[in-house]
């Protein structure tokens, strides 16, 4: 695989094994930095503008200078073109951008920031999952709540619990003892009919996939408790990387196959998607 790596004012692809950041920049040391995950279909990225917009969202919430999308999005073409033998067609592009050089501790320095971009192959997901609830919250009043920044640990350790539990998925309330988010994902939950998912301003992720399903389907959002997901009729998730993508246990909760509107909803997105690379 290629890798590009430079600053927010330009780069270029260089093989992994070759690949540097430097040990003090601030994404590395105090992880000053966010990222963008997207899908990459045989026809490139999958909603580049939107991610692109969101980078740029989270840049400003951490006080980081505007990424130049100019440069990202020549940036992207470059890291997909150069690995298109080894991607086929499918996989996932990572964008990240952090602060650069700065000192040891928590003060930013004045350096220009840090632009990379990698892809990977992946493999599809399975048609379900498995989810678990775990014992830690979401601050939905922290200074970066909604902001995809690479301060991953956290989900880290709540994955692996899932993980050690069998599920593939792990999902989090928020301080109030509402339903939040997962790891990497959003959460839908059917109550009589309805397809719902918790507002931002419970703490989650405005993700990607969450948004257009709002936009394309008429679902909702609305304040729940975490219990929901012991009552809700039906319970999907979703992602860049998954789409939606129908949940058949959660914790001890075990359903004996997709219900009728995550079926339906899971169809109609991939459908919809297949239109247009960019929407």
């Amino acid at each position: 695989m290629r890798i590009w790596v430079g600053r927010r004012d330009g780069g270029g692809l260089v093989d992994a094994a070759e690949a540097r950041v430097n040990v003090l920049d601030h994404g590395f040391t105090v992880a000053d930095g966010v990222f963008e995950t997207l899908k990459l279909t045989a026809d490139g990225p999958f909603a580049l503008t939107r991610h692109l917009r969101r980078l740029v969202a989270s840049a400003r919430a951490l006080g980081l200078v505007d990424p130049d999308l100019d440069v990202v999005r020549a940036a992207a073409e470059d890291v997909v073109r150069g690995n298109a033998e080894a991607l086929r067609g499918h996989g996932r592009l990572r964008i990240t951008y952090t602060g650069g050089i700065a000192p040891l501790g928590s003060d930013r320095g004045d350096a220009v920031p840090t632009l990379v971009l990698a892809v990977a192959s992946s493999a599809p997901w399975p048609p379900t999952t498995t989810i678990a609830t775990v014992p830690w919250t979401r601050n939905e009043r922290s200074a970066v709540a909604g902001v995809k920044s690479t301060s991953y640990a956290e989900n880290v350790v709540a994955l692996q619990f899932a993980h050690q539990r069998g599920a593939s998925e792990a999902v989090l309330a928020n301080t109030r003892g509402e339903l939040c988010e997962g790891t990497g994902t959003n959460v839908f939950v059917v109550i009589d009919g309805r397809v719902l998912t918790p507002p931002l301003a419970s703490g989650c992720l405005a993700g990607i996939t969450r948004e257009l399903v709002l936009e394309w389907f008429g679902t909702h959002e609305e304040t729940l408790p975490i219990e929901v997901l012991a009552d809700a009729g039906e319970v999907l998730i979703t992602s860049s990387t998954r789409n939606v993508h129908p949940v058949v246990r959660v914790d001890d909760r075990q359903w004996s196959d997709v219900g009728p509107i995550a079926r339906e909803l899971q169809a109609s997105f991939d459908a919809q998607a297949a239109l247009d690379i960019d929407p």
